[in-house]
């Protein structure tokens, strides 16, 4: 009997040159259940957990990963928090200037410039504009709303801002429209470390929707990273992605190399709502006009300096006369405490957990959007959504993150479990 780790997906597209699109139905294969549950599931913060006392083996993983470069690490944590608070400041400033926007046949001609690649690295979120028309968006969202409305008595939602709807007409034809396979297929270019035709390939990967109406103030998700939490330390592999920043050199991690992330292990404790796949990118097709401040998302734009802070965090402590402030902080492996982080959950942020990241000042909104206007960032990105939806009209989205399909079935295979085989 094989059993699989990853979630159970019942449909693959994918185009190579053209729009030619296949599926393949892996639904048949046994999987371990998860549990049911809405985007609450994921995040402590929205279900009203308090934060998780962790087994004292988690003392013993701090010990084991910074070895003998105890004082390396804390060199690069000191550099790491001056480069910190010049990055805040240039986003008090600059806010959503921060974040890089091109236009859909700039990014799929390979037109875009060296600087404009090396800014979207640095900050980690573009705005690809035009992948849709605005008419065929706005037609999306019509399609979308009569779904809901024709299914909401039998559809699991987050007090309805959050649909947990996978495979509406809408969804499905966004997903695998050649543009939208195009798009995400320019964007894997940008990620570096294996074969090209293992990141030239993008699968139709099923996420939820939203529909956040104004005035909104319940789905207020804060400062957050996908991709689960204490995994990232916790599996060997995944913390193989972040071995300069564990060395004491943050300044040579590669937030865009992708070697180890294809065999990490990102749910260890099969949560629900939890994702299992590599997603290069999380994103969004708008189905609105949406600017700052309107119920749209909000990231932190300093992604290899935030990064590296969140990934420390855990291993530093203040000063213990001074448990406030902001400076003195030193290497600390005596607690098995890593704040924000707690079993089957997201990796979750705030002012209380991780101070130096200033996340008032340091998390800026995305620019406007219009309909067919496609939003990304990386999966490391810290990012939220805006607590307050202070617009006029519903912020819509179609979640669209992008994976590239070799990767995907390589990782179904090596985490299908051998239980008993004939």
């Amino acid at each position: 009997m094989l059993v699989a780790r990853t979630p159970m997906v019942r449909g693959l597209a994918r185009s190579a040159t053209g729009p030619s699109v296949f599926t393949r139905n892996v639904g048949a294969m046994p999987q371990i259940a998860k549990a049911e549950g809405d985007i609450s599931s994921v995040f402590a913060s929205l279900s009203g957990e308090t934060e998780q006392q962790l087994p004292v083996r988690y003392r013993e993983l701090k010990k084991q990963l910074i070895a003998e470069n105890a004082d390396r690490v804390q060199a690069s944590w000191n550099r790491l928090i001056e480069s910190l608070k010049d990055g805040v400041e240039m986003a008090k400033v600059m806010r959503e200037k921060m974040i890089p926007s091109v236009t859909f046949a700039d990014l799929t001609s390979g037109k875009l410039n060296s600087k404009t690649v090396d800014t979207i690295k640095n900050r980690g979120t573009v705005v690809v504009r035009g992948v849709f028309s605005r008419s065929e968006a706005l037609e999306l969202k019509a399609q979308t709303r009569a779904y809901i409305n024709a299914n909401l008595s039998s559809t699991r939602h987050f007090k309805g801002q959050v649909f947990e709807i996978y495979w509406s007409p809408s969804q499905i034809k966004a997903r695998g429209d050649p543009r939208m396979l195009s798009a995400q297929r320019a964007l894997q270019r940008l990620w570096s470390g294996l074969p090209e035709q293992q990141t030239n390939t993008p699968m139709s990967y099923a996420d939820r929707l939203r529909m956040r109406t104004p005035g909104d103030k319940s789905f207020a998700l804060g400062p957050h990273v996908d991709g689960g939490s204490l995994e990232r330390w916790e599996d060997p592999t995944y913390a193989s992605c972040y071995t300069e920043i564990l060395k004491g050199n943050w300044e040579g991690y590669n937030p865009f190399d992708a070697r180890y992330r294809v065999d990490a292990v990102m749910d260890l404790y099969n949560s629900s709502g939890g994702c299992a796949a590599f997603r290069e990118f999380q994103g969004w097709l708008s189905l609105s006009s949406c600017g700052p401040g309107e119920g749209t998302l909000r990231v932190n734009p300093l992604l290899k300096q935030a990064t590296a802070y969140w990934f420390l965090r855990p291993f530093f402590s203040p000063p213990k006369h001074d448990s406030l402030s902001l400076d003195g902080w030193r290497l600390d492996l005596s607690s098995s405490r890593f704040p924000g982080s707690a079993q089957g959950r997201g990796q979750e942020m705030s002012d209380a957990t991780h101070p130096h990241l200033q996340l008032q000042h340091s998390m800026v909104s995305a620019p406007r959007v219009e309909p067919g206007d496609f939003l990304v960032w990386h999966c490391d990105t810290i990012h939220a959504v805006d607590p307050v939806h202070n617009g006029t009209e519903d912020a819509s989205v179609l979640y669209i993150p992008d994976t590239p399909l070799p990767i995907f079935l390589e990782a179904m295979e090596k985490n299908i479990t051998k239980d008993d085989r004939a």
